[in-house]
């Protein structure tokens, strides 16, 4: 069973691509869940093409917000 992270962050350069999506769903279905807004991630390759996400010291990122949200799910469980 995974342990529900306490906190992530959202590049906001990745808004267009999911991020934005991610954010309002993440606020949804988990609103204790921590969700810091940064204005880079480090991570700029990735986050031009697809939905990122940062969670504790790791990176997952999808084409969609949708997937991004179901490997954080998956993960959690």
């Amino acid at each position: 069973m995974g342990k529900k992270p306490e906190k992530v962050k959202l590049c906001r350069r990745n808004w267009d691509n999911g991020s934005k999506q991610l954010n309002k769903a993440l606020k949804k279905d988990y609103p204790e869940l921590k969700r810091k807004k940064k204005d880079c991630l480090g991570k700029c390759k990735t986050c031009r093409s697809q939905c990122l996400i940062m969670v504790g010291s790791d990176y997952i990122s999808a084409a969609s917000h949708q997937a991004v949200l179901k490997k954080l799910k998956k993960r959690m469980d």
